[in-house]
């Protein structure tokens, strides 16, 4: 019998032993910490012109782009990491990350020890993840439908969209090309499975996979 190989670990420093043996067997990482480091001062520059404190323990792979209603709110946690460059991540990202908050009032909020691989967040009223909470590659949720559905309000109003709240529980996990739409609860530990389209509330602990999925669409997480 097989046994699969061990999975890397994470080095507690970029001066350890450790970090020193992944950089010779994984020259790529290297490339992608120094990159990091180097573009440190723009990203802190991005963020504090936007109006959104510097948190500790941020890794920014790539500048993300930031679109924040100067009458929104928008928190983010300890220990983020966002990754926007296709080299940052073998999934390869299309674009950078991007948070935005639309409208006057919207509220985003992201606790800890958040990851993400470019992908949005879009924000017209609120969003709300938890903590330790990873989005694969290329993902979006979003809380508002963008446009009326209805031609003659389309007309009139274009940007008169239709609003609910989403909620991202503790520990979930979304896969890669997933799309998180209004009115969404997903419950703590649950885990989505890659190309989902989410319409309707996730009960916690569960893994849900499909288009259009629910409650319905579940199965106990073992």
């Amino acid at each position: 019998m097989t046994h699969p190989p061990e999975a890397p670990s994470v080095p507690d420093s970029l001066l350890s032993a450790e970090a020193a043996q992944q950089a010779l067997a994984m020259p790529w990482k290297l490339t992608n910490e120094l990159h990091r480091l180097l573009i440190l001062p723009l990203a802190r520059l991005q963020f504090a012109l936007a109006g959104v404190a510097w948190g500790t323990g941020w890794k920014l792979y790539g500048l993300p782009i930031i679109q924040k209603h100067r009458r929104s709110t928008l928190t983010l946690g300890p220990s983020l990491e966002l990754r926007s460059t296709p080299r940052s991540n073998p999934l390869g990202p299309s674009h950078p990350v991007i948070l935005s908050t639309r409208r006057a009032g919207a509220v985003l909020t992201i606790a800890d020890h958040f990851g993400m691989t470019g992908g949005s967040i879009i924000c017209e009223l609120r969003v709300t993840i938890g903590s330790r909470v990873i989005i694969g590659a290329n993902s979006i949720i979003t809380d508002t439908d963008f446009h009326p559905l209805d031609p003659l309000h389309r007309q009139r109003a274009p940007l008169d969209a239709a609003l609910a709240p989403v909620t991202i529980g503790d520990d979930v996990f979304i896969g890669m090309h997933t799309l998180i739409l209004k009115g969404v609860t997903i419950g703590a530990g649950s885990v989505i499975g890659a190309g989902s389209v989410v319409t309707r509330d996730i009960p916690p602990a569960v893994i849900a996979a499909g288009n259009q999925i629910g409650r319905a669409s579940c199965r106990e997480r073992v």
